[in-house]
Order: C-alpha cells, then sequence, then structure tokens
C-alpha cells in the first residue's frame, strides 16, 4: 500500500506544534465552513431506543433523499439505483471491485487524488495514468492520448470534475469526447462527483449522467464530505442505472454489513439545504481561491493556474525537490512562529518522476490565515537551500 502524500508530513506538523509553531493547513480538503444546521439538528434531535443495523444498500428514507437531490440535478434516477456507502473512499472502492477484474486496466488522467492509487492496489487493479500538465491548467489530454493506452484489458476511464488535486472544471464538450471512447470501447465511465457544487466564474458542471446513451456505462461516486463540510460523516454512494453493477454492488456493501444510521438521518436533512447555503459557500470560495492564487502567482518563481471548481490549487515551486521543500517548512523553517503544511505534488502522480516541483494546497482557511501563511511560503522560498532561481 502507497503511503498517503496529504497525511504522510503529519508527524513533522505535529513536532511543529510542540515546538510552540503555529501551522497552517494548507494540505487536506477539511474545509473550515460550517456544516448545515439542519444536518446538526437531525442529530440532536434523534429519538430510538435501539442503535441498530441499516439495510447494506442504505435506508429507503435516505436513498429516496438522495433522488430527489441527484433529480433535481437531471439524473432521472430512482432508489434503487443508488448504493449507500461508508463514505466516498468506499464507493471508489467497490466501484473498482465490481466493475474491473483483477489483473485489468482503468485510465485516470494525473494529477489525481492520491488515494485513487491506494484503492487500485486494494481491488488488484491497474492504474494506466494519462498526464496532463500545469501550463495549460491540466485541461483534458486529447482524447487520441486515451486511445493509445486502451488495451483488452481496459475496464474504465475514471475522472474527477471539479478535479481534486487540480480544480480544473471538465467542459460539456470533454464530457461528450468521453462519452464518445467509452461506447466506442466499450468501457465504463466512472466519475467522482465530490466537489459538484464547486464551480466557479458562472460556469457549470457537466456530469457523464447528462450525456444520452450512456446509462450503463456510467458509475457515479459521490460524498456528503465536502459539499456539507461534513467530512467525519464517512457517507458516500454510488449511483448508476446499471442493474447489474448496483446487484454485484451489494454483494460488496452486504460483506462490510451496512452503513451508520445515525448519518443517515443527518444525510437526510441535508438534503434539504437551503440554496443560500451553497452561494454564501461559493462566494466564500471564490474569494479565498482568488486570494491564494493571486499570492501564489506574486512569489517570485511560483506558478499557479487559476483552478474552475473544487477547493484546490497545484502549484510549481522554483524548488528542487517538493518533498523535501514540504518537510523542510515544518521541520526546520518558520516566519514569526508559524509554518505551513502543504502536500508534495509527486505523490498525486503514478508516472515516475513527475510533479517533483510541484505542491497541492487547499483554500479551506479564511482570507486572513491564507495571506498569512502566503507571508510564509514567502519568506521560506527565500530562505529554502534547495531553491533552483
Amino acid at each position: 500500500m502507497p503511503t498517503s502524500p496529504i497525511r504522510r508530513l503529519t508527524p513533522y506538523a505535529d513536532q511543529a506544534k510542540l515546538d510552540g509553531k503555529k501551522v497552517y493547513h494548507l494540505n487536506i480538503g477539511q474545509p473550515d465552513i460550517a456544516t448545515p444546521e439542519g444536518m446538526i439538528n437531525a442529530i440532536k434531535n434523534i429519538d430510538f431506543d435501539v442503535w441498530a443495523y441499516t439495510a447494506s444498500e442504505g435506508t429507503l428514507a435516505y436513498r429516496e433523499k438522495l433522488t430527489e437531490y441527484y433529480n433535481k440535478l437531471g439524473y432521472n434516477i430512482t432508489p434503487e439505483d443508488i448504493l449507500v456507502t461508508l463514505g466516498g473512499s468506499e464507493a471508489i472502492t467497490i466501484a473498482m471491485q465490481t466493475c474491473v477484474n483483477e489483473g485489468d486496466e482503468i485510465i485516470i488522467p494525473e494529477p489525481f487524488y492520491a488515494n485513487y492509487n491506494a484503492f487500485a492496489r486494494m481491488s488488484d487493479v491497474l492504474v494506466k495514468p494519462i498526464l496532463s500538465y500545469i501550463d495549460n491548467g491540466f485541461a483534458l489530454p486529447p482524447i487520441e492520448e486515451f486511445e493509445k493506452l486502451i488495451t483488452e484489458k481496459t475496464k474504465a476511464i475514471f475522472i474527477c470534475s471539479p478535479n481534486n488535486p487540480t480544480g480544473y472544471l471538465y467542459s460539456r464538450e470533454e464530457i461528450e469526447k468521453l462519452k464518445e471512447l467509452c461506447l466506442k470501447h466499450n468501457l465504463f465511465l466512472f466519475s467522482d462527483e465530490a466537489y459538484r457544487e464547486f464551480c466557479y466564474d458562472g460556469q457549470a458542471f457537466t456530469s457523464p449522467m447528462h450525456m444520452e446513451g450512456l446509462d450503463q456505462h456510467v458509475v457515479i461516486m459521490d460524498t456528503v464530505s465536502k459539499r456539507y463540510s461534513a467530512c467525519g460523516a464517512r457517507l458516500g454512494c454510488i449511483v448508476t442505472k446499471n442493474k447489474e453493477v448496483i446487484q454485484s454492488a451489494l454483494k460488496y456493501a452486504q460483506a462490510r454489513l451496512s452503513p451508520g444510521m445515525v448519518e443517515q438521518i443527518a444525510g437526510c436533512a441535508a438534503v434539504d439545504t437551503p440554496d443560500s447555503y451553497f452561494e454564501e459557500v461559493i462566494q466564500e470560495y471564490t474569494v479565498r481561491r482568488d486570494t491564494l492564487v493571486s499570492r501564489l502567482n506574486g512569489i517570485d518563481g511560483v506558478f499557479c493556474p487559476n483552478p474552475g471548481g473544487a477547493f484546490y490549487v497545484v502549484a510549481r515551486l522554483p524548488v528542487d525537490d517538493a518533498d523535501d521543500f514540504c518537510q523542510w517548512i515544518l521541520e526546520s523553517f518558520d516566519y514569526n512562529g508559524t509554518t505551513v503544511m502543504i502536500a508534495p505534488g509527486s505523490g498525486f502522480y503514478s508516472s515516475p518522476g513527475y510533479g517533483k516541483d510541484e505542491v497541492r494546497m487547499a483554500y479551506v482557511l479564511n482570507t486572513d490565515d491564507l495571506n498569512s501563511a502566503m507571508d510564509c511560503l514567502t519568506a521560506a522560498l527565500k530562505a529554502y537551500p534547495g531553491r533552483t532561481n
């Protein structure tokens, strides 16, 4: 199993705190946005005598509420098209184990969420990465490049939009091209939609579920973690109109028994979160994104594309090795008693040697903290012994 690049440096951050430093955490997608009041109140008002198992596929009440949510988005599903999971992570793992045989392959544009590698290892699935590049904002690689990677062992293409770690938002045209490719080669199209709500500058979100003629190929993986700032709920789901996939995935769900009752009660309430909540959150994240991207591009030698969604950026730093830099800034540097925890870019690539001068940052802190973190980063890059220019 690979080590998480997002959490690997935690002991150094813990030691920095013991040494009296204030650590600005830009390494992990844990929002500081308040969880919707309705979710919290639903938990406070729980009234049951027995904390019992739920159905392996999730309670009907929660699946009905999720159906209401997804059909507002135009997915046109029923509760039978949903399998509730223990977070988005289990949704991805079960989807891989259900749809891809041992030793078969999935194609994933990289950089990608680091744990996809771990989930693939757990599922005996081989990841075939296809590079996207920071210089064009990590746009979807040409479809011709995907086709070069397709073999008889290829079973799926896996996308995340808006993307973690890059923030790239796939256009309708790009999704259309992927649709045609999946139909041509009879592939599944996996879509991690954890950041669906976070699209900026008036850009529209397009899901593979919006594509006609693709019903038997699309498998959506989702979670409440980011949408409702409820990462600790560990509540996700698989959504697909492919009945065979749902039936097979249910076997894995039965083996782990059931998702939590309390989490699903909160999840039911979450669907009724008013639109005003998301409007305020989008406005706040837009300001944070603009602050972080502007500050990064204002640092000598740093380049950071402006992402269209999610709450991450990938930036290129003038350093010889981002892994070493991310450890050094925690272990050996402080700026007026502060330091910064960021995730090395190499952990988001499967191809060897890539991401060595890149880092991912999550703009999950308020703008005052982001500015303070950037003051610290600016000073650190000036002092770092392995600076390249």
